[in-house]
């Protein structure tokens, strides 16, 4: 691969996270976790305004331990959207859980609230609400809320793309429900290699939380165990990291505004790719997610330019890993036409007016 080629992702970490590493290991610390640990969720709480945060190994493991400590069990059903990454049905599936898949909205990618509620059964006791690219539903999130409250259902959020994006109220996304999920995998606006964050301000449930994660310990430090748990735990090392990136975040979270911001003007008019749309004064745009004509045809155009992209989710319900029977419209659409443009947060204005250069000219745009 030529140093010119543009990746559709990479990480991006620092002098400052080798420097952050290599003063820890001089500490003779813990590697397990311990008060790097402590400070990294402590600094996520204080971002999000969330009262607790506990973190995890990664964040697929943080939604299973959310369905966990709010009730849920084998046989119980969870409302999961049709369009998201399959670590969102695996995590109830995991322990036995039936994840049932509604449609999306066709505006912003989050679950469709018709949908969801045309798949309400007796067994349903959750419903995990997906931002799709730091997107808040174009419902409402109150609407959700609502519908859980009717229903009696626990509203769990997957927030794994959504560090940084808010709610019209001011409120982090992550917090309307019992439960938050975050990811910091290689992809997301801030990464620790693996890892996951949940985040609540209900005292008992951030309790149950801890204990589910460190082998049900009744407290650090000890084997007296008050419950059935599981080695979940982070690491200092990953937590070192987290506190470099952390410090980074709010200049990522402007810079991946205005890379949106360059890409919407580069593409403004092209007939054949469509952008979609994002609050900017709310949310933070995580890829650049379009509907592309003739994707696989632009994909070559751009591979040959030397562009990288990549195929958006495509619908869980028809993948080998599921098979369910269902009429999806909006991620079936998806499936066929959505793509993820370069992304990563060290993109060159320059880098952007090359791709949207390529795609113009693909689509014999002026």
């Amino acid at each position: 691969m030529s140093d010119d080629f543009i990746m559709q992702m990479r990480p991006l970490f620092g002098a400052e996270e080798k420097a952050a590493l290599a003063a820890y290991m001089d500490e003779d610390g813990f590697l397990t976790e311990f008060r790097k640990t402590a400070a990294f969720e402590e600094a996520i709480a204080a971002f999000t305004g969330a009262k607790h945060c506990i973190v995890t190994n990664n964040g697929t493991i943080s939604l299973t331990l959310a369905a966990m400590a709010l009730g849920i069990t084998a046989g119980d059903e969870v409302i999961v959207p049709n369009y998201t990454m399959i670590a969102s049905p695996n995590s109830v599936a995991m322990f036995g859980a039936k994840p049932i898949f509604a449609d999306v909205e066709a505006e912003t990618l989050c679950m469709d609230i018709a949908a969801a509620e045309a798949a309400i059964t007796p067994k349903t006791r959750a419903l995990m609400l997906v931002a799709a690219n730091g997107r808040a539903p174009k419902a409402g999130i109150k609407a959700f809320q609502d519908l859980c409250a009717r229903h009696d259902l626990v509203l769990i959020e997957d927030a794994a793309q959504a560090l940084g994006s808010r709610y019209d109220d001011g409120t982090h996304i992550g917090l309307k429900g019992a439960v938050g999920s975050f990811s910091f995998s290689m992809p997301k606006i801030i990464s620790t290699g693996q890892g996951g964050a949940l985040i609540t301000n209900d005292d008992a449930v951030a309790a149950r939380l801890r204990r589910l994660k460190d082998f049900g310990r009744a407290g650090g430090g000890t084997d007296v165990h008050d419950s059935i748990g599981y080695n979940f735990k982070f690491t200092e090392m990953q937590a070192v990291i987290g506190l470099e990136q952390l410090k980074k975040l709010p200049e990522r979270v402007a810079r991946k505004r205005d890379l949106y911001r360059r890409y919407a003007e580069g593409l403004n008019g092209v007939d054949g790719v469509a952008m979609f749309a994002q609050d900017l004064d709310q949310t933070v745009p995580w890829f650049y997610d379009v509907l592309a004509e003739d994707r696989s045809g632009l994909m070559a155009h751009l591979k040959d330019a030397g562009i990288g992209t990549r195929v958006m989710y495509p619908p869980i319900n028809r993948q080998a890993a599921y098979r369910v029977p269902g009429m999806h419209p909006v991620s079936d659409m998806i499936g066929d036409k959505g793509l993820w443009l370069p992304s990563m947060v060290q993109l060159s204005d320059d880098q952007v007016d090359r791709i949207t250069a390529a795609i113009r000219g693909f689509y014999g745009a002026s």
